[in-house]
């Protein structure tokens, strides 16, 4: 049974009352994930070349953030791929990346890293865009106080023990 992003739908996890994921983690599955993330290959994906048509529509130079930074990589764990799209404006930094297993191990280990992002939330399947299958997105704003999640934690670490061997 898929829900309406394509995720799996998933059962139990202490979701909504987790404010560190380190705590919807016993041990031993937070060493998994760890070891599962060491074994990750990353790879770069050229950032697409912009066209003709897309100049009329962009900013001008001077009116676009100099604090702009992103990039795109694809990360690789047994057999298993998942696009992930970094941007980052100033204090505010997001990760999107596809709504799979190894995209949920990614975003946790990356909760892992940084802390509780103030946004977690799923994106659905859009044939058009950049994540066909769906995507998961988590943003962290450095001062934010009051989380935002629209995708529990218990689903994403459910979600995310599928990418482990």
């Amino acid at each position: 049974m898929r829900g309406a992003t394509g995720l799996p739908a998933l059962e139990g996890g202490r979701a909504g009352l987790v404010t560190d994921g380190s705590q919807a983690l016993d041990p031993g599955l937070r060493e998994r994930f760890r070891a599962a993330g060491a074994q990750v290959s990353w790879r770069e994906v050229d950032p697409p070349k912009p066209r003709a048509t897309a100049r009329a529509t962009r900013a001008p130079v001077a009116a676009r953030s100099k604090d702009r930074r992103s990039r795109t990589r694809i990360a690789h764990l047994n057999d298993e791929e998942a696009r992930v799209e970094e941007s980052s404006v100033g204090s505010t930094t997001t990760w999107v990346v596809d709504s799979g297993p190894v995209g949920a191990l990614v975003i946790l280990l990356e909760f892992e890293r940084r802390g509780p992002p103030a946004l977690l939330r799923t994106h659905d399947a859009d044939p058009s865009s950049a994540f066909p299958q769906g995507a998961i997105e988590a943003r962290w704003i450095e001062g934010a106080t009051r989380p935002e999640y629209s995708l529990p934690i218990g689903d994403l670490i459910q979600f995310a023990r599928f990418a482990l061997a």
